[in-house]
This record gives structure tokens, sequence and C-alpha cells, in this order.
């Protein structure tokens, strides 16, 4: 069994509430960071997996992810939840196969709920899932971070973006699989065909079709935020705001569906009052999954991934996580995109050290936030 780590705070109706500290992990092949240095990270309960090598659409075989989940398990770290159960095309486009791949999503449901996991992030993100302009910009301290330029985005032809992606990481990035890449301006090309409304209705009927397992298999929903949250290469995003994640959650009024609550993603729209956002879904119990990051504007559209100390970039990383202290959050956190600091060469965004820093620094948040609440009691 894995050792159970979490932060206990007392509600203030005198009940116990338990938020666990995770960690992303890619699996073996894919991530340079061994699980043991994982486990030595004050306070980290568990990690948050994925099966790399398993393209959108297709089921995770049962016998993969209790494999998964031993391997885990036998370092004494739990897996309670997964990210990037990708949604096949299809099923974003509104094609008569997406059918198929919902029954698909579905069964690769059913056997997570098998091995104990309780929450998937998912995306709805046409195409690309994510994009920056830099994956290694070096800063004044000699470390280096993923950043973004909007005017360069806009510039550049998809393919050749892809082609530029491929070039600046040595690691097969989470939405942006090279058999993605390849088939980008044709993708692109489809979605020409197709209204945000029709976007819409295509999350309504993918959702109307999974949350009823959900709630079968004991398995939230958390769909995470687009990054950047507006349009690139014309194509449609949605879960950028505050009004659009109310739309969103308002299609399927199951608590079962649920967001991720990216404060790096929705943040780097200047107009997302993040604490307020947190504040309304969390207080809702529709926050499953929250990923807390920094980053630092440089224009209204340009930004770079700074430390997660507040001094360091452009959010009040203290109100952030009181509002989740506040709102009585029960769910998972994770430390999102760290630089690559000391010398560290790996997966962009996702290396030990700064992470580790991250993780530390809002357990430190979060106590000195609960001794706070407490003494003005």
């Amino acid at each position: 069994m894995a050792v159970v780590v979490y932060n206990e705070i007392i509600s203030k109706n005198g009940g116990v509430l338990a938020v666990k500290m995770v960690f992303r992990w890619f699996g073996k092949g894919y991530d340079n960071i061994p699980l043991e240095y994982i486990r030595q990270i004050p306070g980290v309960s568990g990690v948050v997996a994925t099966l790399m090598d398993i393209p959108a659409g297709e089921v995770w075989p049962l016998d993969r992810v209790k494999a998964l989940k031993e391997e885990i398990n036998a370092h004494d770290l739990e897996l309670e939840v997964i990210e990037s159960v990708n949604i096949h095309e299809d099923i974003k486009l509104g094609e008569k196969t997406r059918d198929k791949f919902i029954e698909n999503y579905i069964e690769t449901m059913k056997n997570l709920s098998q091995i104990g996991v309780k929450v998937i992030c998912y995306n709805f993100m046409p195409v690309l899932d994510w994009a920056r302009s830099e994956l290694a910009r070096p800063l004044p301290d000699g470390s280096n971070t993923m950043a973004y330029k909007h005017d360069y985005i806009l510039s550049i032809d998809p393919q050749n973006f892809a082609t530029q992606v491929e070039k600046q990481s040595d690691y097969e990035l989470p939405g942006w699989e090279p058999e993605r890449l390849k088939e980008m301006s044709l993708a692109i090309e489809k979605y020409k065909s197709i209204t945000e409304e029709q976007y819409w209705e295509n999350i309504k009927y993918f959702l109307d079709s999974v949350i009823p397992y959900a709630e079968k298999y004991d398995v939230k929903l958390a769909i995470h935020p687009d990054d950047p949250p507006w349009p690139i290469f014309n194509l449609p995003r949605v879960i950028t705001s505050r009004d659009n994640i109310r739309k969103f959650l308002d299609l399927n009024n199951s608590p079962y569906n649920g967001i991720t609550l990216c404060t790096g993603s929705l943040g780097a729209n200047k107009d997302n009052d993040i604490p307020a956002i947190i504040r309304e879904f969390s207080g809702e119990g529709r926050v499953h999954f929250a990923h807390i990051r920094n980053l630092k504007f440089e224009s209204d559209k340009d930004f770079y991934e700074s430390s997660h100390l507040s001094q360091c970039g452009s959010f009040d990383m203290f109100e952030i996580v009181k509002a989740f202290y506040d709102t009585g959050f029960t769910g998972y956190i994770r430390p999102d995109h760290g630089r690559m600091i000391w010398g560290e060469t790996g997966r962009a965004g996702y290396g030990l050290y700064d992470r580790a820093l991250g993780v530390t620094y809002l357990h430190g948040l979060w106590e000195a936030i609960d001794k706070m609440s407490k003494q003005n009691k």
C-alpha cells in the first residue's frame, strides 16, 4: 500500500479536509525523473501518470494500467489521478465515427476505476493541446523556461510550427505527439467547417455520453482550460474564461463533470480574475484538480513561465492558495510547469528541482493560511 501523505486542515464547521499534493510523471522511457526521487519530495502523496504510447481514441488496457499502478505503489506513491486520456479528434469534430471512440473512452474509464483512479484530467482543445514559442528561454539567473510570444505564433505556418517544436525537444510532449504534429495542416482544414456553437454541441454530446459512466465508476472528469486561452491558427478555443467555464459546467450538471483549475492557462489572459474564479467554482465543488503555477507577463499576450513564488511572476500566489483553502477544496493539487535550474536537462517544463521547490512553497502557503485562519477564529 502507498503511504498517504496529505495536509489536514480543519474546516469552519470542525470537519477534516484532506488536500493531496501530487507530482506529474510521464513513465519510464518518457521521463528522466525516477520515482524514488519524487518519493523524497516532502508532502507528495502520489504521481499524476499517463500512458504516453497509447494513441488518442484507443482503450487503455487493464493489464497496462495495473502494471503502472504496481510500479508506482512499489515506491510508496499513490496513483489516483490520470492526465492525458486524450479525446480523439473525431469526437471534437462530431464525425460519424465518434461513438466508437467514445465507447473506447468509457472502457478506459472503467479500467482506470478498477485500479483506484479518482480523477481524469483531459482537454477538448482542437488539434494542438497547448502552444509555446520557446521551450528553453534563457533567464538572467541562468535558468531556462518555456515562453510564449503571440506575434510569433501568429506569423508562422502551422506545419512549420510542428517542425520547430520537434527540433526544440528530445522528448515527446503531451499534446504535441509526432503523429498529431504531422497531420496539423490537414486537421486544421477540417475545423474550418465547424462553428463555435457546433463545437459546444460536440462537447455536450461527449459529456452526455460519458458522464453517466463516470458516475457509475466513481471517476470524476476534470477538463483542463485551453492554453493559451485565446484562438490560435483560427481554431476554436472555448474553456478560456469564467463565463465559458460556467457554460461548460451547465452543459451537464453532474458533480462528476468538473474542471482542472490551471492558474497558468487561465491566468495568461489578464482579464481572468483567478482567485475569483477559484472561489466560484471550487465553492460549488466543481474543481476536482488544481494545477498551480506562476508566469511573468512581458505584454498583454506575451509571457514566460517563472518560478512559483509571487515575487518572481505576475500572480498573487497567496491569494490563489487562500481561495482554494477558503472554499474547502478537497481535491488534488500539483505544481505545474517549472524552470530548468541547477544544470538540469529533461522534458520542457517538467524538471525535478524547480517543481519540487514549487511543492515546498505551496505547502508553506497552505500551512501559513491554515494557522492564520485558526488564530482568527
